[in-house]
């Protein structure tokens, strides 16, 4: 007797003939019992039997109707009940014909424990079971560092354990480097530390436009005081705010919403999800959620909404980048967990369609990035690897350049590529001082000096290649630091320009003695190597032009028609210096008292040319 189970075909029409008419859920089961698939209907007989029509079927249907054994369904009150079954069969089944989002993170919070004498600000995940104040959710924790970061080095809260905290004898190290104003010893009263508390949680709040109001006043009254250091502080201070304001502003609707927005390609998809909160944006995150076949954005969407919000708390409203055709259906279940009313958008317009054009745009970048950088980049540096005849695989490159105008306001720079494609947060400038103006070579002495002394102190990574803009001189600079530094086991590579300096006639220069090598122009490896140097000429040549322009003294307000003492010192005040008005957008200039939308985005448009 054989131990193989028998094939028997599903008797598509008798199931059929007995099926409810009623909503429900319906799950798919093949021969040896997996979970295919699960799905749900507002009339279950009038559903099922789509799937056994002669034609129209796509090639993933028929595919799965081809494996079904057998069939189980689940009747329901209403639809809306069994779109929240799917929801929770599917997370916990994980059939592999369905759209599949894989989130199984809890979300940070900021807590603020206001219920103690000196209040802590700090990072919670998990249940919510503390007693104090959430703030939240966060998309990563890298936005909630960035909020803390920027809180605990502006109000000076304190960061420390209570354990910690209630057996100090002295300041610790926070109080030294001005990130903690000593409430452990008594150096602030508790009156003044819940002022600082309070300012805190205006700008966590998104109450930044009126906080920087009251420091404008405080600055003033400083001033006026002659309590000059104060008023400079203030100032400071203003400046932080105002660049952190015009980074995450993006309304002022105080509503809290979420921008879902979708883009597929395929049978690949991203859905990114932006999080604003009191008309702040808190950041973003990229999903990309398993695909049985290539689905519109809409039905990617369909199926991303329930399975997400599920899990994660609601917001006031979400605004998606498609239209739904289940949206009524999808917004009663959402308001019906929550036990609020839910709002779904489409359609938007005005700052709304501006907001989901740049979900969008995100979104097409994570996927794009997805499907192609990574892989395409390890492709990159392997032909690099053969064309340099290396034993192992590069993992970090590294180039300079140097950028000035006639020997002013020298700037050497550094930029770093790893196998994720360029490391942006290694990238360094230098500022050149004490040489000859215009000569280049003690210029790339000098910074080579300074990055590579502080890599040979364990500041950094040394990388595997380090390539130089320029030809035998600028190399021989950078062989003479590396021998004085005692640095080896890196390459060191100059790309010189070809003849006639054309672009795709450059020539690589070997510090070992090898013969200089000349690439073809179709060669991958030949095109990591000019996007390296590019990427190192762009960062230097940004770097000299913002240094030249802050040696100019002339203040570029005074060329703006219109514009007058007053109104410029409106500026100034509000914004905290000529810095924080160059960083503001068209909507916060019409805020100052005199400044039409006019005058705004002539004072936008001539500060971006500046």
């Amino acid at each position: 007797m054989s131990g193989e189970l028998e094939t028997t075909p599903f008797d598509a029409r008798a199931f059929l003939k007995n099926a409810s008419a009623s909503p429900g859920v319906y799950r798919m089961y093949d021969q040896a019992g997996e979970l295919l698939y699960v799905g749900k209907a507002k009339n279950l007989r009038k559903r099922l039997s789509s799937y056994f029509r002669s034609s129209g079927l796509s090639v993933k249907t028929r595919s799965l109707v081809k494996q079904i054994h057998h069939i189980e369904v689940t009747i329901t009150h209403t639809e809306g009940e069994a779109l929240l079954l799917e929801s929770n069969l599917i997370k916990e089944h994980r059939p592999r014909y369905n759209i599949l989002l894989r989130d199984d993170k809890s979300y940070p919070y900021i807590l603020v424990t206001d219920q103690d004498r000196f209040p802590r600000i700090i990072v919670h995940r998990g249940a919510r079971c503390k007693q104090g104040r959430y703030l939240g959710p966060y998309p990563n924790a890298g936005a909630v560092r960035e909020s803390l970061n920027f809180i605990h080095k502006l109000f000076r809260i304190r960061q420390c354990e209570d354990s910690y905290f209630n057996n100090r004898s002295r300041p610790c190290l926070q109080y030294q480097i001005k990130r903690c104003t000593a409430p452990c010893v008594g150096y602030i009263s508790p009156a003044d530390y819940r002022k600082d508390i309070d300012r805190a949680l205006m700008f966590l709040e998104g109450k930044s436009n009126q906080l920087i109001d009251d420091m404008v006043k405080q600055m003033e009254q400083a001033a006026e005081s002659l309590e000059f250091e104060k008023a400079a502080e203030c100032r400071d201070q203003i400046r932080m705010l105002q660049k952190v304001v015009e980074k995450q502003y993006i309304s002022g609707d105080s509503k809290d919403l979420d921008i879902v927005a979708c883009i597929t390609r395929g049978a690949q998809a991203c859905v990114q999800v932006f999080f604003i909160r009191d008309g702040r944006n808190l950041g973003n995150r990229s999903f990309f959620p398993q695909l049985p076949e290539s689905l519109s954005a809409s039905e990617v969407l369909s199926a991303f909404l329930p399975q997400y919000y599920l899990q994660h708390e609601l917001p006031g409203e979400i605004i998606l980048s498609h239209e739904l055709d289940d949206a009524e259906l999808i917004q009663d279940m959402l308001s019906q967990k929550a036990a609020r009313k839910i709002k779904l958008s489409s359609n938007v317009r005005s700052d709304r369609a501006r907001w989901v054009k740049m979900a969008l745009n995100n979104a097409e970048t994570a996927l794009t990035t997805r499907m192609t950088s990574r892989a395409g980049m390890l492709k990159r540096f392997e032909a690099l690897q053969d064309v340099l005849q290396l034993d192992e695989l590069p993992g970090r490159l590294e180039c300079f350049d140097i950028s000035h105008t006639q020997g002013e306001a020298t700037v050497a720079s550094c930029v770093v590529f790893t196998l994720e494609g360029a490391f942006k947060q290694d990238y360094r400038r230098f500022n050149i001082e004490g040489i000859e103006p215009g000569d280049d070579y003690a210029a790339m002495r000098q910074a080579l000096q300074r990055r590579y002394t502080r890599l040979k102190k364990g500041e950094g990574k040394l990388p595997d290649i380090l390539f130089i803009d320029g030809g035998k001189g600028q190399l021989r600079q950078a062989v003479e630091v590396m021998d004085q530094l005692e640095v080896d086991n890196v390459l060191l590579i100059g790309v010189a320009k070809g003849e006639g300096r054309k672009a795709g006639l450059e020539k690589l220069v070997f510090s070992d003695g090898r013969e200089e090598l000349y690439l073809p122009e179709d060669s991958i490896a030949f095109h990591l190597i000019l996007n390296v140097r590019d990427e190192a000429h762009r960062f230097a040549i940004s770097g000299h032009r913002a240094r030249r322009e802050k040696t100019r003294r002339q203040s570029p307000l005074e060329a703006i028609p219109g514009l007058g003492p007053k109104r410029r010192q409106s500026l100034i005040k509000h914004f905290g210096g000529i810095q924080g008005v160059k960083q503001a957008g068209v909507e916060d200039l019409t805020k100052i008292n005199g400044i039409s939308s006019k005058l705004a985005q002539m004072i936008y448009d001539v500060l971006r040319t500046e």
